[in-house]
């Protein structure tokens, strides 16, 4: 379904708007000819920041997003790296999802990176939205790696098989490739959130270490 530029501009606008967890009023948003929007501007924390690029996804017609906002701090919001290496490690201690000490964290000017190894995706997920909402932190870098398994010889065929079991994925459109726990991902999807699904649905196959998702939106 072809959305002009000016429509596109408008569902992206009030898409912004209509998130609670975004204060839409200091972005803007420009739209070019293929679809890729521009997000300039500022937001008061890191949070925000990843809200406004989720929202922007969930818009019909997006393609791709240069996402350039900056992060304007409240006076009372800026801490130290040592404060905030122990509110993260603090916040990933309560999180059920994470094993115990699994994750470590180093902060250098409000920029966490956390490295370590873990067994699943959604746990090196969990950690990354575990410390992105802590007041102070400017970005979250995740080099938490995934633990290797030995690969299983039907992950192609169970890949598959969850793609037909989604109401959200159209396996008809996308290719499954396999090679030792690296998953790769070909053909074309109808949104970001597709895209998302069939990368979370690669991962969850026991022996998968590694999905590289090159399908792309249509």
């Amino acid at each position: 379904m072809f959305i002009s530029n000016i429509d596109l501009h408008k569902d992206l606008i009030e898409e912004l708007a209509f998130d609670p967890s975004i204060d839409e009023r200091n972005i803007a948003v420009a739209v070019n000819n293929d679809g890729v929007v521009t997000l300039t501007g500022t937001v008061p924390n890191y949070a925000q920041k990843l809200a406004a690029e989720r929202a922007t996804k969930r818009v019909r017609g997006v393609k791709g997003i240069a996402e350039q906002l900056t992060i304007d701090l409240p006076a009372f919001h800026e801490r130290n790296d040592a404060d905030l290496v122990f509110s993260a490690m603090q916040a990933l201690r309560w999180n059920a999802n994470i094993p115990n000490d699994a994750v470590f964290v180093t902060a250098e000017n409000g920029r966490l990176t956390l490295t370590g190894t873990i067994e699943w995706q959604y746990q090196r997920e969990a950690a990354a939205l575990a410390v992105a909402s802590i007041p102070g932190v400017r970005h979250v870098k995740n080099d938490v790696a995934l633990r290797k398994h030995v690969a299983v010889s039907d992950v192609k065929a169970k890949i598959q098989d969850s793609f037909r079991r989604s109401a959200e994925i159209d396996a008809t459109r996308i290719v499954v490739e396999a090679a030792g726990g690296t998953v790769t991902l070909r053909g074309s999807v109808h949104s970001w959130a597709e895209r998302a699904d069939a990368s979370v649905a690669a991962y969850s196959i026991a022996g998968v270490s590694d999905v590289k998702n090159l399908t792309t939106l249509s």
